[in-house]
């Protein structure tokens, strides 16, 4: 629907009197770094058409498309006037070393400055992919972890290139430096685990959903491949699409931030045998025998490894939420652990009672939360592993839109010096407005890319759910009270306006003016 009203907009006035708007939204959305690009690139096509149209008298505006349009259509100087990729490689084939070694530097400096990838940097890194470790590494743009890595695992990266990497899937490369970066094919079962997903075999239902939403060049393959090394350089760039999906989103982000080969295993179960096996409680559950998932059709706007794995992780969780449809409480209490691993947390906290849906024992969750998560009060632990948890979404009014499942991922203070909660939000665009001057940040506030982030506080009085590790429960904080009747009332005015049970509101004192 946005989309259409932004072209309808543009259509009936003229594209360069909102080009600036779009341009501006368009580096906030790659501030975040997601690995579904496609709308952007088609924004970025759009402006490179309409500042090409000499009828359309742009004026002073567009200035700051040029970074944008040239990552995509002429990041070095070789390809600067768009030649199209035969015209490019037959001028690579005369170049010397030095105008090489330039194209591949100018190729890093783009794609690391916008998170994109122009197709013409998959040409060049296909030319010189044979013996040029040199140029790989700058072609990358890669650091001296990046480098060791990629000398370490040099067969590997090549043939991960040459089966996922075409100017098509040119979006590869930087989930390849990145997940370099990480260091993580050091992990043992990693590099085995790409070695097989580079010669996977696909199951016909995979190869259709990939044909269906990316065509069929290159072979369907290749998408996966591509997918996997975004997901695995970018596990904060997973988006859930126009899917209720969030939860699966979400697991898929955990492992691959947390548990790699775990990731990859599932890519495998349902690339290759369209049927994936989790335990619930030590009992099997398929996704080839569930009766259906949260969503009844998972649409087709996501990224490669989300297309072919989330269709079966929905089914594998409403499945798993029907197996305690019966016991008292939230079914996340059980669920959530399950669902996504042993590092997710086996204690349970919830401050809405389930069969009233008013709130319950406000207070003592929120002094729950802040010992098991602010540093001040939990005795100065990090979190170690990003947790799960549930936060009650509100529109820019404050009204309650839904539940929503988004990642933990740290606490720590910001520039400034104020205590954030830094978190993964898979709903695709993280910089949302919650209302009562509650405003998700996405930059400028310490934030990695794809992480989302807000004071303490704030993020305290949008939370609904947590976990936590039993074992390590603190005691409930001494959070002062200035700070807890703040946040209990940003709740109160917000999503829980009608939650609150009849006997606190006939305890709470009158309001004064």
């Amino acid at each position: 629907i946005s989309q259409a009203v932004v072209q309808y907009v543009a259509h009936h006035i003229g594209y360069e009197h909102v080009i600036d708007s779009l341009i501006e939204e368009i580096w906030r959305i790659l501030q975040q770094r997601p690995i579904q690009v496609s709308d952007v690139r088609k924004m970025i096509t759009q402006i490179a058409i309409c500042r090409a149209d000499p009828q359309a008298d742009l004026g002073g505006a567009g200035r700051g498309a040029d970074r944008l349009i040239s990552s995509l259509y002429g990041p070095t100087r070789a390809c600067s006037e768009d030649p199209g990729t035969v015209v490019y490689e037959q001028r690579l084939e005369s170049m010397d070393a030095q105008a090489l070694q330039n194209e591949a530097t100018g190729f890093a400096r783009a794609m690391h400055d916008t998170g994109l990838v122009s197709p013409y940097h998959a040409t060049f890194v296909r030319f010189i992919l044979d013996d040029q470790d040199a140029l790989l590494t700058e072609a990358l743009g890669l650091s001296s972890t990046g480098r060791d890595c990629l000398l370490c695992y040099r067969e590997l990266v090549c043939t991960l290139i040459r089966e996922g990497v075409y100017p098509e899937t040119a979006q590869g490369l930087y989930g390849m430096a990145l997940m370099l970066e990480r260091g993580i094919l050091y992990q043992p079962p990693v590099a085995p685990a790409l070695w097989r997903q580079a010669r996977l075999s696909l199951c016909p239902d995979a190869r259709e959903r990939l044909q269906l939403a990316y065509g069929y060049h290159p072979q369907p393959g290749a998408w996966l491949v591509q997918g996997v090394l975004n997901m695995l350089g970018q596990p904060l760039g997973v988006g859930q699409g126009n899917n209720p999906t969030c939860q699966s989103a979400r697991a898929l982000s955990m492992w691959a931030y947390n548990d790699p080969d775990y990731l990859l295993q599932m890519v495998a179960w349902a690339a290759r045998d369209n049927e994936i096996i989790m335990h619930f409680e030590g009992k099997p559950v398929s996704s080839a025998h569930s009766r259906g998932g949260v969503a009844s059709e998972v649409t087709l706007d996501l990224d490669p490894v989300s297309l072919v794995v989330v269709p079966h992780l929905d089914r594998i969780y409403a499945e798993m939420g029907r197996m305690v449809g019966g016991r008292e409480g939230d079914p996340h209490r059980w669920v959530n652990p399950e669902f996504h691993g042993w590092s997710a947390g086996r204690g349970f906290a919830i401050n809405v009672d389930v069969a009233t849906g008013k709130l319950d024992d406000l207070e003592g969750f929120i002094r729950h939360f802040y010992a098991s998560y602010h540093p001040y009060y939990n005795g100065n632990q990090p979190l170690i592993h990003p947790q799960p948890a549930g936060v009650a979404v509100t529109d820019s009014a404050a009204r309650f839109i839904g539940w929503h499942a988004i990642t933990i991922l740290r606490v720590a203070l910001d520039p400034e010096g104020l205590m954030r909660v830094y978190f993964f939000n898979p709903n695709n665009d993280s910089g949302q407005n919650w209302g009562d001057e509650v405003r998700v940040s996405t930059a400028g506030c310490g934030e990695r890319f794809g992480e989302s982030s807000l004071p303490f506080e704030q993020f305290t009085s949008r939370l609904y759910i947590f976990h936590y590790d039993p074992l390590e429960r603190g005691e409930p904080a001494d959070v002062g009270d200035d700070e807890l009747q703040r946040v209990v009332e940003s709740v109160h005015r917000s999503w829980g306006e009608d939650r609150v049970p009849a006997e606190a509101l006939q305890a709470q004192p009158p309001l004064t003016q």
